[in-house]
């Protein structure tokens, strides 16, 4: 099925090859461009541009700073003509620009091309003629001299028409099919040319060499385009230009080793739009220019705004990978691409860096229209904890902890494997503020008062889901700390804060503080976020939020009535003098009533609830207070301190001696 025997390389490279091109390693000057997107970018659209869309797309080029803009082939169709006449008319050329316009050696197409420039200030009438031997013998049956005659014959019809008008005219010529085409022939038939303008014009020629279809390497190009740059005659009132089909996909490349070689113009288009694969892509030259620390002389700023004017009018959309213009060639989902982006640019904003030199980025997305918040680090199941503290940062001002990093990555990472699509900056917010934020199904923390002593002992009104609100007392080494300890107290629960931190938001209101709170418990970990005015609200906020997420006060929540909740809050009030009867008067229900009830909703009897209680205490006075035994006892609800340390051991092994000298040596 496959052939290849039937294929051979189809050009000629030039009888000397000196190759002082190669020894530049990059380009120290933008060359002159020409857009053709209105010419050959639009004969290539399968639904042609309106008249309204080609102006439309001409003030683009304009605005982007395009100088030279070939605008049609008139003698081509109506269309083309009317075209040229709609800029001319309505004024629409500015005086720093020039149409180009382009025709056959044909004279009547030359005299309806000048008749189609009338009343313009300036233009250039661009001749070209096919040339290569396959154009000559299978298409026009005519030998080298015929086709050179060709090409001087429409030179000498250009330049007599253009002597009558009073436009400003450049003279341009291509030989087509060029890089098909002999050397020595094709400077001939240049040559030729450019000795009949040389004599008809003030301007210099432009000679322009096509790759109509690439069919070399870049290398190969540059040394026919460096041939030609020392032997054309009259070289010095010559711009040599090259035009690049992208049917290789190198023709950037070939632009950029045809400009080393000594070409001082580029004709291309915007995003390589053209026939077949497309043409050389003048946004993509330019701005690898612009990465090198070159003026491309051409202003692609505004990027997005390019793209989306340039899609509506051709039609056409601009690949996604598109160097520079596409819409994630900015963009990173990888861990570690991420992590190393979001390192780099702190060290930047850290150090004043001044030379752009980030890892993954050849260019500051900023300086082509890109956000560094939704363009550059984007979410997905692929992302690391670095990208998505970045967005966090950049976009809502947060400073993730270290510590918190990975377990932020992933919570996001559950939520888009499960989905399998990238999840936004707004999509990444909402879920960090409902988990880390506004999660507090068991209870929220609606008030904390304070009174300062050796110790600062907090009131906390602890409000549970269901409506009911409690306050408890707790004394602590700081007012966190004594919220914490109320909060251990209602739910019977241990745990340590491991991590506190906090910063101003530094988005949005600068007054807001942000506080981070982790708490562990075994092997556990969790997190809270509080913002808020109020900076100690904000702290009391993220633990509450932490310790919503512990499983004993999750299956508090499960388990647990309103009134039992009561009734194990009045127990922890008065353990030191609570009985059963007094309980019962406080619940307006019988003795044995309230016992079978705090049974069976605790799943302990009233008595062991009050042990409990006093135990608790007991632990929390033996490991924060000097107290001797007896007062420890005392405080705990035992006259007894010989009863207080049978029950003490029977629940601990140790004695409350013991358990004090332990606790003191691990801490």
């Amino acid at each position: 099925m496959i052939n290849q025997k039937k294929y051979r390389p189809d050009y000629f490279v030039p009888p000397v090859s000196s190759f002082e091109w190669i020894k530049k390693n990059h380009i120290e000057s933008a060359p002159e461009w020409c857009s053709v997107d209105l010419r050959d970018g639009s004969q290539a659209l399968t639904e042609p541009m309106t008249i309204h869309e080609k102006t439309e797309l001409f003030e683009t080029l304009i605005e982007v700073g395009f100088k030279d803009i070939e605008v049609s082939i008139p003698a081509a169709s109506k269309a083309e003509f009317d075209f040229t006449r709609h800029l001319i008319e309505n004024n629409l050329i500015p005086d720093d620009v020039t149409i180009q316009v382009v025709t056959q050696s044909i004279d009547h197409k030359i005299e309806k091309t000048f008749k189609a420039v009338e009343g313009a200030k300036k233009a250039v009438i661009h001749l070209y003629t096919s040339i290569s031997p396959v154009q000559r013998e299978q298409i026009f049956g005519m030998s080298k001299e015929e086709i050179r005659q060709l090409a001087v014959d429409g030179a000498v019809k250009i330049a007599e028409l253009a002597k009558a008008a009073d436009t400003d005219f450049t003279f341009e010529y291509s030989p087509e099919f060029f890089t098909q085409t002999e050397p020595d022939f094709s400077l001939d038939v240049c040559n030729s040319v450019i000795d009949v303008w040389s004599r008809a014009g003030k301007n210099k020629v432009i000679i322009n060499l096509p790759a109509s279809v690439e069919n070399i390497m870049p290398h190969v190009f540059a040394s026919q385009v460096e041939y030609f740059s020392k032997n054309l005659i009259n070289r010095d009132n010559v711009i040599l230009s090259v035009q690049v089909h992208n049917d290789r996909g190198c023709s950037v490349a070939a632009s950029e080793c045809a400009v080393l070689a000594g070409a001082q113009r580029v004709e291309g288009t915007l995003f390589g739009n053209g026939e077949r694969a497309g043409i050389a892509d003048i946004v993509t030259m330019g701005l690898n220019l612009y990465s090198m620390g070159v003026d491309p002389q051409l202003d692609f700023s505004s990027m997005p705004k390019i793209v989306e004017r340039y899609e509506r009018c051709t039609g056409m959309h601009v690949y996604e990978r598109a160097p520079y213009a596409g819409e994630l060639v900015c963009s990173t989902f990888t861990a570690s691409h991420q992590d190393a982006i979001a390192k780099s640019l702190k060290f930047r904003e850290e150090h004043k860096c001044e030379q752009w030199n980030v890892p993954y980025l050849s260019l500051d997305p900023r300086d082509i229209g890109r956000d560094f918040e939704s363009d550059i680090i984007r979410i997905n199941s692929q992302s690391g904890k670095g990208g998505v503290a970045y967005i966090l940062k950049r976009r809502f001002g947060l400073q993730i902890p270290p510590k918190m990093k990975k377990e932020l990555s992933k919570t996001i990472k559950f939520v888009s494997d499960h989905e399998h699509k990238e999840l936004t900056m707004e999509v990444v917010n909402n879920l960090f503020v409902k988990k880390y934020v506004t999660n507090t199904p068991v209870f929220t923390v609606s008030k904390a008062s304070f009174e300062h002593d050796e110790k600062i002992t907090a009131t906390t009104t602890l409000v549970l889901s269901s409506g009911n609100a409690f306050n408890i007392k707790s004394e602590g080494n700081g007012r966190l700390d004594a919220v914490s300890n109320s909060l251990k107290k209602y739910f019977d629960t241990d745990y340590d804060i491991d991590v506190y931190e906090e910063h101003a938001l530094s988005t949005g209101s600068t007054s807001k503080a942000v506080s981070y709170v982790c708490i562990t418990s075994g092997d556990e970990t969790y997190w809270g976020v509080g913002i808020d005015e109020d900076i100690i609200k904000s702290s009391i906020d993220a633990l509450v939020v932490a310790v919503n997420q512990l499983h004993a006060v999750r299956a508090f929540q499960v388990n647990a009535e309103p009134r039992i909740i009561e009734m194990i809050d009045y127990i922890r009030d008065n353990y030191v003098t609570v009985t059963l009867d007094e309980l019962a008067a406080q619940f307006y229900l019988s003795k044995q009533y309230i016992s079978k009830y705090i049974k069976d909703k605790s799943g302990m009897t009233f008595c062991d609830n009050v042990q409990k209680v006093r135990m608790k205490k007991a632990e929390e006075l033996l490991t924060s207070t000097s107290y001797n035994i007896e007062k420890v006892a005392e405080l705990s609800g035992y006259p007894s301190v010989e009863h207080f340390n049978r029950r003490f051991k029977k629940l601990h092994g140790l004695t409350p001696v013991q358990f004090r000298n332990k606790n003191k040596n691990s801490n």
